[in-house]
């Protein structure tokens, strides 16, 4: 159940030298942006240009935990791995069957590849590499342990780190109840790409469609790790928005280096292996087990004392008292207890009703207040607030999920929140994070876009003649308070008369898509500026006055009169004048004479 850890990260200064040399040695042809960063970097290590984002989560997406810290080679990678006996370059090593450290195992490989094909579709802005995937992916577990996955992409063994008891690492008290890592004590970073429980239970995604987000899954896990990246905005293809995102999963200038040293040589070149053949960093240390300090290996023994044979004939020496035998190691000094140790519950910090319009702003922020038990706020203390439900609400910059730091009188509040589209109830929930209370639920209320007002543009009389279309289409204007109201939901229907709502069946009428008359539409909506045009109207062989009532969510009604006139009657053309009834008698004829007598 164990993970292996090769060369874990010890936040010195050497490691971070080396790290920074090797972007070094590559940026003459490798980096231009990396290389920007890293000087910045290089001046305060360990510690962001800036202050952590209002997203984001000091301990980042795998609580600071250790990583691989191996460089990749400083030649450049092969893209195909060579045949025969030929050395490849970044293993040392020939025979058939080696591979380069640009090989990365096939399932592994194709979950970055979607992962960022995804995120390219869903936060185009981003420009998140799958290269960046992969880096991490790399220092993280070594590709899933080389590629140690089923065919739908789940590790065959589960990937743990060290149980973060802030012993030689940041102190997370159980979040999950060991649902994800197995420890009820304290949280572990889990799965392919690492991540604690507590940022996996919001980040989490299932991108092969089995219906569970698994951190020990290759595609939950990149998929998430995609996400988790892009939360704020960030743009993949600046030197600044990589390093905040690099720095907001694992908060460590080292770690940055690292993970761009081998973005960068990715980018060189990769190739597809098989899985379960990927190399993983040589050095194994901190099995994961959370016995040992960290970096440095699991628990260590003290082999027994021996005692030496007495010589023969030789008297013992008098028996002396024995001198209390001082402990190898001290004992170890329990972590020092944080803000959050210290919070036994979160409560409303003032929060009233939370209602929008589809669209707007919700006027009212949602604030949370952490305590001891004894209702003492406690500061510095970082709440999540996470929208659940069926909703397109969001938060600012369309996120579904805020992290916040409490001030000085133990309140966070959430950034505001934005109302989408969709109408209905949702619930916004405030937990702390890295302590097991219960959460504070929101209750939020989307109401749908509504007119007061609708006016008719246009003051053409609307007439036609039996059997015609009519020229002209109606068309209106909905406001709200005096503003356009737009994306409003409107009906129109044909009545048998003023202050009717009974459909007539007969007079003029629409066509729907067949050509067929129907006298009442649904699902009109008005555009941005409030104005809605009908479709063309048509008469058939009924005469009179008609009335169109159109209507909006909101109660914005208005009539519209209809004349149809009748066709005019056709009229018998005269006969011609000097006609007679008697027809003349054929030219030449002859008529019988009376015979002679």
């Amino acid at each position: 159940m164990s993970a292996h850890f090769g060369r874990r990260l010890r936040k010195s200064a050497v490691n971070t030298t080396v790290a920074a040399v090797a972007v070094a040695a590559l940026a003459a042809s490798q980096a231009p942006e990396v290389v920007a960063g890293a000087a910045q970097d290089r001046q305060s290590a360990d510690t962001p240009a800036a202050a952590p984002e209002a997203g984001s989560t000091t301990g980042g997406a795998t609580g600071n935990s250790p990583y691989y810290t191996d460089l990749p080679p400083l030649n450049s990678p092969s893209p195909v791995p060579s045949s025969g006996v030929t050395p490849i370059p970044g293993t040392g090593t020939t025979g058939t069957g080696t591979v380069s450290e640009s090989g990365i195992p096939a399932t592994v490989l194709d979950a970055y590849k979607k992962a960022a094909l995804a995120l390219a579709g869903d936060k185009p802005g981003c420009h998140l590499p799958w290269e960046l995937l992969a880096a991490i992916g790399k220092v993280e577990s070594g590709h899933a342990s080389g590629g140690n996955v089923a065919a739908d992409g789940t590790t065959i063994t589960p990937i743990l780190g060290p149980a973060l008891n802030g012993v030689g690492f940041a102190h997370i008290s159980d979040t999950d109840g060991g649902a994800y890592d197995g420890d009820s004590t304290y949280d572990r970073a889990v799965g392919p790409m690492q991540f604690i429980p507590s940022t996996w239970a919001w980040a989490g995604r299932d991108a092969n469609g089995d219906g569970k987000a698994d951190p020990n899954n290759v595609y939950d896990a990149a998929l998430a790790a995609a996400h988790y990246l892009c939360r704020n905005n960030w743009d993949m293809s600046t030197s600044s928005g990589l390093r905040s995102a690099i720095l907001s999963y694992n908060n460590s200038t080292a770690y940055y280096n690292t993970v761009t040293s081998w973005l960068e040589y990715y980018r060189k070149g990769v190739h597809g292996i098989p899985d379960g053949t990927g190399t993983v960093p040589g050095e194994r240390g901190g099995t994961g087990t959370g016995t040992g300090t960290g970096a440095g290996g699991g628990p260590k023994t003290t082999p027994p004392r021996t005692t030496p044979p007495k010589t023969p004939g030789k008297p013992s020496p008098p028996a002396t008292p024995p001198k209390p035998t001082p402990p190898s190691t001290p004992p170890a000094t329990p972590p020092a207890q944080t803000p959050t140790d210290t919070v036994r519950r979160l409560e409303n910090a003032g929060t009233g009703a939370l209602t929008a319009q589809a669209g707007d702003t919700f006027t009212q922020k949602l604030a949370a207040r952490a305590e001891t038990a004894a209702g003492k706020a406690v500061a510095k203390v970082r709440v999540r607030f996470l929208i659940v439900g069926d909703t397109d609400a969001s938060f600012t910059g369309g996120e579904k999920l805020a992290t916040v730091t409490t001030d000085a009188k133990g309140v966070a509040t959430a950034p505001a929140l934005q109302a989408g589209e969709t109408a209905g109830s949702f619930t916004v929930r405030a937990l702390v994070v890295g302590r097991a209370v219960d959460p504070v639920d929101f209750k939020a209320t989307v109401t749908a876009r509504s007119a007061d007002l609708l006016a008719r543009l246009g003051d053409a009389l609307l007439s036609v003649v039996a059997g015609g279309e009519f020229a002209d289409r109606v068309e209106v204007k909905a406001t709200s308070k005096g503003a356009a109201a737009g994306k409003v939901a409107a009906t129109a229907t044909l009545v048998a008369g003023a202050g009717s709502t009974t459909v007539n069946d007969k007079g003029p009428y629409f066509k729907d898509a067949a050509g067929n008359p129907v006298r009442s539409l649904t699902g009109l909506v008005t555009d941005a500026d409030g104005t809605l045009k009908l479709p063309k109207l048509y008469a058939d062989g009924t005469a009179g006055t008609f009335v169109l009532r159109i209507t909006t969510t909101g109660g914005a009604a208005l009539t519209v009169t209809l004349t149809v006139t009748a066709a005019p009657t056709a009229t018998p053309e005269p006969e011609p004048s000097g006609s007679s009834s008697e027809s003349p008698a054929p030219t030449g004829s002859t008529e019988a004479s009376p015979s002679a007598s």
